[in-house]
């Protein structure tokens, strides 16, 4: 790990959760990712499997003239959990046809009582099995969670894959296009051949039971542990986002090829800058020697080995991740909140609320944290300071001040010596939340914790700018007279000025759906150029802040000019609607483009507004 100077490692580390910025999602055409043209002979020939209830099904406990639909479900895989509930709809809309359902759980990890839990909180209709050391998915094949098998009155496979294509890796549509599973059952019942016998599932991999290799010198304990625990386990821990934990070596064992996959693809850790500009404190990106480290354990069968002797995880002060326990605590809601199991065709909207906290006098928050409820339905909470009179805030008006943010993977630090952001004597403080429904019903009341410093020792403030543009307009395919709308229009914006002794600290590129790339650069006033921060591959579910390895002093009057570039197409497999024109807005199927950036000043030069 490269050496920093302790105030500058204080700073990165801080504005991982302090100063994160986000907000949240019939199309004509078929997504069929690496679709089969048809599938191979195949015929269940036997089904002998036990419940969480202890009853035991066979082939047959199913009509011989029905429909049956076998679904492999995992108990810690997001996309599993919302398809789990989805099915149960589907089971009510054919209860008066001849087709039947079982889910099949082959994870090793899996146990009993988790599946009576995953099955009773969603309230499923269908049986849940326990397929143990996997031998009911080797035999059909199966490979991943969700992933069904749809089989005719023969009990010949017609038909296998994904549910619909509505949720998947990295994209996540506001509703279906294409109903996969439902379009696989009514084209049998009508008797005719299923038009689609094969789509990509996309999930999780089950976790199968493997041979370890006892001549492995790479074990969890000895290798593994430590790389997990310095990139991956603050949200691979218990109560924390991630769906499961990588503290514990068996069930990191457990997950082995799932994080072969992910760090193939470069999905995980996340992390979606280049590095031929800037260098960023909060780079998680796996050296080389670190990835065939993970390869070569998964290959051997991932073994465990010894205990690892490690620090302890850092730990919290009664719940919160804040160095000390809050000088003020703000509920978001003074009662909770229901999300339901899904949501309705437009999605939840974002939600707004209002909190007077009655400062007389002005605050300076040295440390910050926005503690969602759930972190299951709540993807991010972001925190304005609005003067009196106004309604609600919006993101990047002059008159909004920006205070912090709650998104995936963030983490609290205080700020160093000296630094704090200001909320202004009488302000309101409005919060912006998004919930995503994740399969069951849920109650949620987030809060805010703030801790104060005092006024006499603050030496520099904290401030939130940015380049924003909201008078675009991304065309879409009725407006180009096409089946859908450009895979690269870009849209550009130039910051105000930044004031004397303005130090750069960090920058969060914000997009939504249509998102693809984002750049940042600094233009001076002689008009030197140059990039800071370049983003090629965006990914709305992750809005990462990129803290400066070393802050950056910048010329009186310097600007930052951003360039974000948008997939309106149909490759685009997040793009809600490929025919609409879009333009800016607050909600998921809007767009936006905002180059927030973090600088310091120090107080005594500090104003309400940037240079003009």
């Amino acid at each position: 790990m490269r050496v920093r100077e302790r105030l500058t490692s204080m700073i990165a580390k801080y504005f991982w959760i302090l100063l994160v910025s986000c907000s949240l999602c019939s199309t004509p055409g078929i997504s069929l990712r690496a679709a089969a043209p048809s599938l191979e002979p195949a015929k269940l020939e036997a089904l002998d499997l036990t419940d969480f209830r202890g009853r035991n099904w066979t082939l047959k406990d199913f009509s011989d003239d029905s429909i049956l639909v076998v679904a492999f479900f995992g108990t810690e895989c997001p996309l599993a959990q919302f398809y789990a509930t989805r099915l149960n709809r589907i089971v009510q809309q054919y209860s008066d046809k001849a087709v039947q359902v079982i889910a099949v759980i082959s994870n090793r990890q899996d146990s009993l009582e988790e599946i009576a839990t995953f099955a009773s909180r969603r309230k499923l209709s269908y049986p849940v099995v326990k397929d143990p050391a996997n031998r009911f998915a080797d035999q059909i094949g199966a490979e991943r969670t969700p992933e069904v098998f749809v089989y005719d009155s023969g009990r010949n496979l017609r038909y296998r894959g994904r549910i619909d294509d509505q949720r998947g890796v990295a994209h996540d549509l506001l509703k279906p296009r294409r109903h996969d599973l439902q379009l696989a059952i009514d084209e049998l019942i009508d008797g005719r051949e299923v038009s689609v016998p094969r789509t990509e599932a996309s999930g999780c991999i089950i976790s199968r039971t493997k041979q370890v290799d006892p001549e492995s010198k790479i074990t969890y304990g000895t290798h593994i542990a430590k790389i997990l625990r310095k990139n991956c386990v603050e949200c691979h821990r218990e109560n924390e986002l991630a769906p499961f934990v990588l503290t514990d070596g068996e069930e990191a064992s457990c997950w082995a090829d799932m994080i072969v996959e992910v760090i193939r693809e470069d999905r995980m850790p996340p992390w979606h800058a280049d590095d031929k500009h800037e260098t960023f404190s909060n780079d998680r990106t796996l050296t080389e020697e670190e990835k065939q480290l993970i390869f070569r354990w998964a290959k051997a069968g991932a073994p465990i080995g010894l205990k690892p002797n490690l620090p302890p995880l850092p730990a919290k002060t009664a719940g919160w991740q804040l160095p000390k326990e809050p000088d003020l605590v703000l509920p978001v809601t003074f009662t909770p909140v229901s999300v339901p199991a899904e949501a309705g065709p437009r999605a939840m909207r974002y939600q707004w609320y209002m909190q007077s906290p009655g400062f007389t006098e002005d605050k300076w928050v040295t440390a910050a944290e926005l503690r969602p409820g759930n972190k299951d339905v709540v993807h991010h909470i972001l925190a304005f300071a609005v003067k009196p009179g106004q309604e609600r805030a919006t993101l990047a008006r002059a008159d909004v001040s920006y205070l912090f943010g709650y998104v995936p993977g963030a983490r609290v630090e205080s700020l160093p010596p000296g630094h704090a952001k200001k909320i202004p004597a009488g302000q309101n403080i409005y919060f912006q939340v998004h919930y995503t429904p994740n399969g069951a019903p849920q109650k949620v009341q987030s809060h805010m914790g703030l801790v104060f410093a005092d006024p006499e020792d603050v030496t520099h403030e904290i401030k939130t700018s940015s380049a924003t543009q909201r008078r675009f307009q991304i065309p879409g395919g009725r407006s180009l007279g096409k089946s859908e709308g450009p895979s690269d229009f870009s849209v550009e914006a130039t910051s105000s000025r930044l004031p004397a002794n303005a130090t750069i600290l960090a920058f969060s590129p914000h997009m939504h759906l249509r998102g693809k790339s984002f750049n940042y650069e600094l233009v001076t006033p002689d008009n030197e150029r140059r990039i800071l921060l370049n983003v090629p591959d965006y990914d709305f579910n992750w809005q990462t802040t990129y803290v400066l390895d070393k802050p950056l002093e910048v010329p009186t009057g310097s600007r930052l000019h951003c360039k974000a570039v948008y997939d309106n197409s149909l490759s685009n497999l997040s793009n809600p609607d490929p025919m609409k024109d879009v333009r800016f807005g607050e909600q998921t199927w809007d767009e936006m483009m905002i180059g927030f950036f973090h600088y310091s000043v120090p107080v005594n030069l500090a104003t309400d507004a940037d240079v003009e």
